[in-house]
C-alpha cells in the first residue's frame, strides 16, 4: 500500500519532458526553483545534530485508549478491524488543510493533532484470553515515521519532510507515549490483506471503519474479491453493511464518557467561556465594521486557536435577522446596536473534544421588551429541558419539556393556529414553525457526536450516568413570517449548554455563562467597564 504523496520537483525531470507532454501533476511545480546539484544533496545530507531518541512519559490518556480498544474487542471476536486515520486533503491545488483523524481513531489510541496522516490502527485476533488486557485481539498502530537528515525527503517532501512540516516522534517514541505496538506504515497493507479469506478454511474477515481513507477501502474491497469462494458473486455491498457495524460500535462507545473525558470536555467548555467573554469586549468595534459578524467571528477564533486546536466547527455569529438562520456561517453581516447577536461556537482541544456552547446576546447590552420576552421563553424552556435531563429518563424527554414550554408560550402570545395540545400532537406540530430543529445532541470529539449510534441508544435511549450532551431550545421569527406581530420579526434567540449527567442529575459545564437576562446584562456592563 504506497502513501507516498511528494510533490515531484520538475527539475528532476529531463528538459525534453518539460513540454506539452508534461503531465498535469507535475505542473503545479513549475513554480519551483528547488536546487538538484549533487553538492547541494551531498551539503545538505551533513552537518545536523543528532535526532533525539528519548522516549516521552506515556500519556495520561492511554489507559482509557486501552480500555476503550478492550470494550471494542469484546464486540468483534475474530475478526481484523481496520482503524484508519485518513488521509491529509488537498484544500486548493497543493496546499492541504490542517490534519485532524477521525474521531474513532482518535478515541481508540489517543492521539489528536497532526501526528498521524495516513495512519491506521489493526486490531489482530488471537486466542481468546491472550490479546491485550486479556482481550481478543492485539493493536499495532501504523503510521509514516519521518525520514531522517540524511534522505532527500527531509527537505523535498512538502508533505511529509521535516524541513517543511517540523519534526513528530518516531516509532519508538509514539509506541511509549500511547501504549501501543508501532510498525512503519510499508507494513500495513500486509497487516490488513494477510490470510483474509473464508474462516472455514483458516482464513480471517476483516472490519473496517469506511469512508475515511479511500486507498484503504479499494484495499480491502480488492483482498476480498482476491480471496472470494465465488469471485463472481461478491456482494460488496453487503461487506460494506457488515462495516458499518464497525462504525456503529465506536459511535456507541463514546455515548458514556470516561473520567479523561470529561477533563478533556471541561478544559474546552472553560475556553470557550474565554472565547465568549472575548467577543463581548470586541462588540464597539464589530458595531463600527460594515461587516461586523466577521470581527465576532474572528475575535472567538483566536481564542480557539490560542488555547486550543481549533474551532470544534464553524463559528455562528448572526446578528439581527440572521439569527433566524439556524446555521448561519456565512457572517458578513453588519453588527448594530438594539439587535440580537446569536453566537454558537465551540472551541475544540488539543486532544479534539469540543465545546458546543451558544449565548443570545443585547448588541447594546440591553434587552428590549420584546427581547427579553422571547429570550425569558427560551430560558425557561432550557430549565424544563435540564430538569428532564436525569439518568432513568429517555433522551426524548428532554426535547418533549422544552418544546411544550415554547408551545405554551406561542399559545400565550396568540400566535398558535390551533389549539394547545392538538399543536403538541404528532399530527399537529404548528409550534414547531418557529424551532424546527431537535433540543439536544451528544457531544465529545465530534460536535453532533455518536451519529451513528442505533437509535434505540440514542433517541429512544436511557439517560445515563457520563453522557454528554447539549440542551438547546430556541425560537425564530423571520422578518418574512407574516404570521407574527410585527414586533416578533427579526428575533432569533437559542439558549445552548453542555451537560454532563451525574448520579444526582445533570452539571452545566458551561454555567460560567450567565444564562438569567439579568445577569447576560450585568455580565456585559461589567466587561466593557472594565
Amino acid at each position: 500500500m504506497s502513501t507516498e504523496a511528494n510533490f515531484p520537483n520538475p527539475a528532476d525531470a529531463g528538459l525534453d519532458e518539460l513540454s506539452e507532454g508534461q503531465p498535469l501533476d507535475d505542473r503545479v511545480n513549475n513554480r519551483s526553483q528547488r536546487p538538484t546539484s549533487q553538492a547541494f544533496k551531498d551539503f545538505m545530507s551533513s552537518g545536523w545534530a543528532a535526532e533525539s531518541d528519548e522516549l516521552p512519559a506515556q500519556s495520561e490518556v492511554a489507559p482509557y485508549a486501552a480500555a476503550r480498544r478492550r470494550e471494542l474487542s469484546e464486540r468483534f471476536k475474530g475478526l481484523r478491524l481496520v482503524i484508519p486515520a485518513g488521509p491529509l486533503k488537498v484544500r486548493s491545488n497543493d496546499t492541504d488543510y490542517r490534519f485532524r483523524p477521525h474521531s474513532g481513531f482518535a478515541h481508540l489510541t489517543g492521539l489528536g493533532l497532526d501526528h498521524e496522516p495516513d495512519a491506521v490502527l489493526v486490531l489482530e485476533p488471537v486466542e481468546e484470553g491472550t490479546g491485550d488486557d486479556g482481550g481478543h485481539h492485539t493493536a499495532t498502530l501504523y503510521f509514516r515515521p519521518l525520514a531522517g537528515t540524511d534522505s532527500e525527503e527531509f527537505y523535498s517532501n512538502a508533505r511529509y519532510g521535516a524541513f517543511w512540516i517540523g519534526s513528530r516522534l518516531n516509532l519508538e517514541q509514539v509506541s511509549a507515549l500511547v501504549g501501543l505496538r508501532t510498525r512503519d506504515l510499508s507494513e500495513a497493507e500486509t497487516a490488513i490483506t494477510a490470510n483474509v479469506g473464508d474462516p472455514q478454511f483458516g482464513g480471517v474477515q476483516v472490519r473496517l471503519l469506511r469512508k475515511v481513507d479511500e486507498m484503504i477501502d479499494a484495499l480491502v474491497d480488492t483482498v476480498r474479491y482476491n480471496t472470494a469462494q465465488d469471485p463472481d458473486n461478491v456482494d460488496l455491498s453487503a461487506l460494506d453493511a457488515l462495516d458499518d457495524e464497525v462504525s456503529e460500535a465506536l459511535s456507541e462507545l463514546r455515548l458514556i464518557k470516561d473520567d479523561w473525558e470529561i477533563t478533556q470536555m471541561r478544559e474546552a467548555v472553560a475556553a470557550t467561556v474565554n472565547g465568549f467573554t472575548d467577543v463581548v469586549k470586541a462588540l464597539p468595534r464589530a458595531i463600527s465594521h460594515p461587516r461586523g459578524e466577521r470581527v465576532v467571528e474572528g475575535a472567538f477564533f483566536a481564542r480557539a486557536r490560542e488555547e486550543g486546536n481549533e474551532l470544534g466547527y464553524d463559528t455562528i455569529a448572526a446578528a439581527g435577522n440572521n439569527a433566524t438562520v439556524l446555521h448561519w456561517i456565512r457572517n458578513n453581516g453588519a453588527v448594530q446596536a438594539g439587535d440580537l447577536l446569536l453566537l454558537d461556537a465551540g472551541v475544540e482541544a488539543e486532544s479534539l473534544y469540543t465545546a458546543d456552547v451558544t449565548r443570545t446576546l443585547p448588541v447594546n447590552g440591553t434587552f428590549t421588551e420584546v427581547q427579553r420576552r422571547v429570550y425569558q421563553a427560551v430560558l425557561d424552556a432550557a430549565d424544563a429541558g435540564f430538569a428532564a435531563a436525569k439518568p432513568g429518563n429517555k433522551f426524548r424527554d428532554v426535547h418533549a419539556a422544552a418544546v411544550r414550554v415554547l408551545a405554551e408560550r406561542l399559545q400565550d402570545w396568540g400566535l398558535l393556529p390551533v389549539p394547545l395540545e392538538e399543536a403538541l400532537s404528532e399530527e399537529g406540530q404548528q409550534h414547531r414553525r418557529w424551532m424546527p430543529h431537535g433540543t439536544s445532541h451528544h457531544l465529545g470529539l465530534d460536535v453532533h457526536d455518536c451519529a451513528q449510534a442505533r437509535r434505540e441508544l440514542y433517541l429512544d435511549g436511557v439517560i445515563e450516568e457520563g453522557m454528554v450532551f447539549t440542551i438547546e431550545p430556541g425560537l425564530y421569527f423571520k422578518k418574512e413570517d407574516l404570521t407574527v406581530p410585527e414586533e416578533y420579526r427579526g428575533i432569533g434567540v437559542r439558549i445552548e449548554d453542555d451537560v454532563l449527567i451525574t448520579a444526582d442529575g445533570p452539571v452545566n459545564l458551561s454555567d460560567a455563562l450567565p444564562r438569567n437576562p439579568d445577569d447576560v446584562e450585568a455580565w456585559m456592563a461589567g466587561i466593557h467597564a472594565s
